[in-house]
């Protein structure tokens, strides 16, 4: 009964600016990681698991491509037991302003949260990754008599910079909060460690209704962590909440991969023989929108001259692999890489087509680009960083209006490539 008076209301309208040019034409939870992932999909699928239903997602900026998403993808409840996953754009209900930030995104929906009549509310955000069951927090909140509980990760004293830090007492009631502090204060006992918010809340609902009417009416970021957060723990029960992970690893597994870098390095442990994070664990499945398409195919095995095939990669649905080589990279759906080509550590989003005798490393290529023949990307640094966008570490991320650098084709590979298709020719 506690989960079913517990609703959902899910943030995913941030700009995004930190993950652009990804985010040029879309929402940063909408997108990919992973292949047929959008980042959104990992805490809704959490939210499934730990049996939570009725699930709002405040979006805002560039949000066409999330909606689709979830309208084609999260129609996994049932509206006749009154559950539901619903889209909730800004309406300006309370002015004209758009969001100003997470506690007025939910300020401004607080119809919507009041006619559910919840006993709890969950506030999450949509641009994590994680594996959490929300379940064990609801229940440790409910024991602990609070009116807020937010999540907790230990993080190393270097990394508290870029986090909300959390000081607790022994029975876990949050005593102060610090939004990246210089100087944080460590665990007892632990003093190279300390607390850090995950950005997750679970408030009783008339407790937060009361703090978002107050937090209104006063000058302020109006956000959970700045501005809610501290208030509340000089008036109210608030406790803090160790994340529990249901990803079964050595260590705790939750990434903020909110910069290029970050994305990047996520996605590439994704490749490893024994990840980090678990895509393929049953009793934790990950959903999403699955698109129709054939499975993957991998044509041509003349080994040494010309042959399609993929190490340490992970390959969705519809992509054709033709006579080329793919390693250490993640291909999302539809992608095509036709022959002669070279695909090293790198990240092909959906629709993206690669030319002939193309050599693409350590790159983010963005959905429905096209690779023209004999392009280089990745090889000569100037030339990159005057066509693309490349990050603090070299990684090069290509858009469909970038013009990649084209690089001579030997003459043996152009001798192969002939050879190839006159055998083709003559089978056929």
């Amino acid at each position: 009964m506690e989960i079913k008076d517990t609703l959902v209301i899910l943030l995913a309208g941030g700009v995004g600016e930190r993950l652009a040019p990804l985010t040029k034409e879309r929402a940063k939870p909408a997108v990919y990681f992973g292949g047929p992932y959008r980042i959104i999909d990992f805490t809704l699928s959490n939210c499934i698991n730990s049996g939570l239903r009725r699930i709002f997602i405040a979006t805002q900026y560039k949000s066409l491509s999330l909606n689709r998403h979830i309208r084609m993808g999260w129609s996994v409840v049932s509206e006749e037991l009154g559950e539901f996953v619903d889209i909730l754009p800004p309406q300006k209900r309370v002015g004209e302003h758009w969001y100003l930030g997470t506690a007025d995104a939910v300020y401004q929906n607080l119809y919507s949260l009041v006619r559910e009549e919840p006993a709890q509310v969950l506030i999450l955000s949509g641009d994590h990754a994680y594996k959490m069951d929300y379940s064990k927090m609801l229940r440790f909140h409910l024991d602990k008599g609070a009116d807020v509980t937010l999540a907790a990760l230990e993080v190393p004293i270097s990394d508290t910079r870029r986090f909300g830090i959390v000081s607790v007492d022994e029975n876990a009631r949050v005593i102060d909060f610090q939004e990246k502090p210089e100087n944080p204060a460590p665990l007892p006992g632990s003093p190279q460690v300390a607390l850090a918010s995950m950005g997750i809340y679970m408030f009783k609902a008339d407790v937060l209704v009361k703090a978002l009417e107050e937090d209104a009416a006063r000058q302020s970021d109006h956000d959970f962590g700045k501005d809610i957060i501290p208030v509340l723990i000089k008036t109210a029960p608030v406790y803090s909440y160790r994340f529990y992970d249901e990803n079964k690893k050595a260590s705790k597994y939750w990434r903020d991969i909110g910069t290029l870098d970050a994305y990047f390095e996520a996605s590439m442990d994704l490749c490893h023989v024994n990840p980090e994070f678990n895509l393929y664990d049953p009793e934790w499945p990950l959903r999403t929108y699955q698109p129709q398409a054939p499975p993957a195919k991998f044509v041509f095995a003349e080994e040494g001259r010309r042959c399609g095939q993929a190490l340490d990669s992970i390959i969705s649905s519809g992509c054709i692999i033709s006579g080329s080589r793919v390693s250490g990279s993640i291909l999302c759906p539809n992608v095509r890489v036709h022959s002669f080509c070279d695909i090293e550590q790198s990240i092909l989003m959906p629709g993206v087509r690669v030319g002939r005798h193309a050599r693409v490393r350590r790159a983010i290529v963005d959905r429905d680009v096209l690779i023209p023949r004999g392009a280089l990307i990745g090889f000569n640094s100037d030339e990159d960083r005057r066509r693309h966008t490349v990050t603090e570490s070299g990684v090069v991320v290509v858009t469909v209006d970038d013009e990649p650098l084209i690089g001579p084709i030997s003459e043996d590979a152009l001798r192969i490539e002939a050879d190839a298709d006159r055998r083709g020719a003559a089978q056929t």
